[in-house]
């Protein structure tokens, strides 16, 4: 029992070795760089981007780059600059800094908003969380008015699925936008996203409805067939409880270090000594 445990230690310190071993990148003058060291310099300038997703041409610069400051580090360690009072002077006014950053934080943190607050504000605010009203529609874009009273001539007596199955082919022949390849379709918009005489006609249709004259824009002649609406929809709290409360947060928190920043100002001695009123 004693040797079976023994060896299932030892079995265990070698996964486990070898795991860490398999995260180390390069080792410079002893000292191990790691793929969380790789990490952790990406995501100074790539925020969205991982170590692990880079092509290997970047992975083999980003190692170079590492070993490059773990030689700088060691250099400054061996000229002492740790005991210089620039160093010095530096370190201090970083600490400062950080110890603000964290008091902030911790500030922050203390900050509670509670559900029942956050659901008050998502009632009195209800219009800001609805979706807007959308449409799903297709268009023909021609040059000149006549082609496009032509297509609408054609199209004219058909309805329903036979009416939808023509539009697509008269706009794959005949669309000289770059829709027409896609049967003119111009996917999913909201009012306001289209040229104003475009919105206008499409808006003022029905489904299954195309306009009975071209719409002229500043791009053509447009013969326009509505596919599909959407109507606006208020979105659950639950979709946006977390945002609202983070929000909520971060103002009560402004509010709260406004006091503070008054109350200390009031308690604290503070001479003016500056040449300019």
């Amino acid at each position: 029992m004693k040797k079976a445990l023994k060896i299932s230690l030892i079995s265990s310190m070698l996964i486990s070795s070898s795991l860490v071993a398999s995260n180390v990148l390069v080792t410079v003058n002893g000292h191990d760089i790691t793929t969380k060291d790789a990490q952790e310099f990406v995501a100074q300038t790539s925020p969205n981007m991982t170590y692990d997703r880079l092509p290997p041409k970047a992975k083999e610069m980003v190692k170079q780059r590492l070993i490059e400051n773990e030689l700088f580090k060691e250099q400054a360690q061996k000229d002492k600059i740790e005991d210089t009072p620039e160093f010095k002077e530096l370190l201090s006014k970083v600490k400062a800094k950080l110890a603000v950053n964290v008091w902030m934080k911790k500030q922050l943190d203390k900050t509670v908003v509670s559900d029942s607050e956050a659901k008050a504000f998502y009632d009195k605010n209800i219009d800001k969380f609805k979706k807007p009203e959308t449409m799903h529609a297709r268009h023909i874009l021609v040059k000149d008015e006549k082609t496009a009273n032509e297509i609408i001539k054609e199209l004219k007596p058909l309805k329903g699925d036979k009416l939808k199955e023509k539009f697509i082919e008269l706009a794959k022949a005949k669309s000289v936008g770059p829709t027409g390849k896609k049967g003119g379709d111009l996917g999913t918009f909201a009012k306001g996203q289209m040229v104003p005489e475009f919105s206008k006609a499409a808006w003022a249709l029905n489904v299954g409805e195309i306009t009975t004259k071209p719409v002229k824009t500043q791009f053509g002649y447009h013969v326009i067939y509505l596919e599909g609406k959407n109507n606006s929809e208020t979105i659950p709290y639950s979709d946006v409880k977390d945002k609202i409360i983070a929000s909520l947060k971060q103002k009560q928190f402004a509010l709260n270090l406004a006091q503070m920043v008054k109350d200390m100002k009031a308690k604290a001695k503070i001479e003016d000594k500056s040449t300019t009123k």
